[in-house]
């Protein structure tokens, strides 16, 4: 059974999203991605400074069973990347939704009605 927090969002692709002030969000992978793709090994996150659109593929994750690419959930600016992931991706498999991956500026908050909250992620992953 996987791990859904009620206070964060969730993309159809797994990512999750995280309403930090000023439009900044932080976006990780959900507990049941990580489950999925099992021990991270390596973690490629967009450049500071690029901006995404919603769905567009902007990161990567490599596990001993198979890469994955990653999906912005909403359009922005990416402000910040975490470092401590890029060097040690196995974070994420201690603590998923504590090891954030990038954070964006998102341009339109009404971007996040577009995700899910837990009870519709938990019916997605439960099918």
């Amino acid at each position: 059974m996987s791990d859904i927090p009620e206070n964060l969002k969730y993309a159809s692709t797994h990512e999750w999203v995280k309403l930090q002030d000023d439009n900044l969000v932080q976006v990780g992978i959900s507990d049941f991605a990580q489950q999925e793709l099992g021990d991270l090994v390596y973690v490629e996150l967009p450049e500071l400074g690029r901006k995404l659109t919603v769905a567009e593929q902007c990161a990567v994750v490599e596990s001993v069973k198979t890469a994955s690419d990653l999906y912005s959930p909403l359009s922005g600016e990416v402000v910040a990347v975490n470092q401590a992931i890029i060097d040690e991706p196995s974070l994420i498999n201690e603590a998923v939704y504590a090891s954030w991956l990038f954070t964006l500026r998102a341009e339109n908050l009404s971007e996040l009605e577009l995700l899910m909250d837990a009870t519709a992620y938990k019916h997605l992953i439960d099918k």
